[in-house]
């Protein structure tokens, strides 16, 4: 496969503790030759991010930042991101080191090998470090992912991960239909590529360092509520 480069695409809000590694270990990361895009949408953040993100852009060009007036919320900015991404590959990373852009090469490994169109990292098939946490958003992420498999008839064993990575022109092919401003762009995204014809998703086990709310997590039970709604809508009526 003739694949030259990838985009990156980092949803940002309120991350000025980390935004600054992120990128450093973006821009280090190995994406197996494929020249990298990133670009950061600021979801209308209210700390310091707006000027970090301001001088790093200016020191890299490689670095594409696109500032939202106000927070909208992840979906939103995601969207954003991939509309405006140009790359045959298209990768979501989290600005909030949760996911490491070390497991880059496995997440793209499938593509690059023309195997799949998509491929999602799980935190659940793996023998990758990942840090402790709750058990109860544990189960809720388990019991989300079988309610989508049981619409879409995929067998995930993680729907609600962070690390997606899809083939540049069919995300922007999905993109323009994307209604999801917070964080039901996971089963969204997910009942849409279940009904492409002949999309090939592939999983991967990656590492996981899962942050606490004190840390600043922010999907809270309400969007696990509001997910249900969103595998039933999308995978049935949209």
């Amino acid at each position: 496969m003739n694949l030259k480069s990838i985009s990156i695409v980092i949803p940002v809000y309120n991350e000025s503790r980390f935004i600054n590694q992120v990128i450093k270990q973006v821009l280090q990361a190995d994406t197996l030759g494929l020249k990298k895009e990133l670009i950061v949408v600021n979801d209308g953040s209210t700390d310091s991010t707006s000027k970090i993100l301001k001088k790093l852009s200016t020191l890299n060009s490689a670095i594409k930042v696109i500032n939202l007036s106000t927070n909208f919320g992840k979906g939103y900015a995601v969207k954003t991101g991939l509309l405006k991404s140009s790359g045959d590959v298209v990768l979501i990373q989290d600005a909030d080191l949760e996911y490491s852009p070390d497991d880059y090469p496995l997440l793209l490994k499938p593509i690059l090998e023309g195997k799949a169109n998509a491929v999602y990292g799980s935190r659940f098939i793996t023998n990758k470090p990942h840090r402790v946490l709750y058990f109860w958003h544990y189960q809720a992420n388990k019991w989300l992912t079988t309610l989508s498999n049981m619409f879409t008839n995929l067998n995930l064993s993680d729907m609600e991960t962070g690390f997606k990575v899809f083939k540049g022109d069919l995300v922007r092919k999905l993109a323009p239909y994307l209604k999801s401003r917070r964080f039901g762009f996971e089963p969204e995204i997910t009942a849409y590529l279940a009904k492409q014809k002949n999309c090939r998703i592939y999983e991967v086990g990656i590492s996981y360092h899962g942050r606490t709310y004190a840390e600043g997590k922010k999907i809270n039970w309400k969007d696990g509520v509001k997910a249900i709604g969103a595998i039933v809508w999308y995978n049935l009526f949209d």
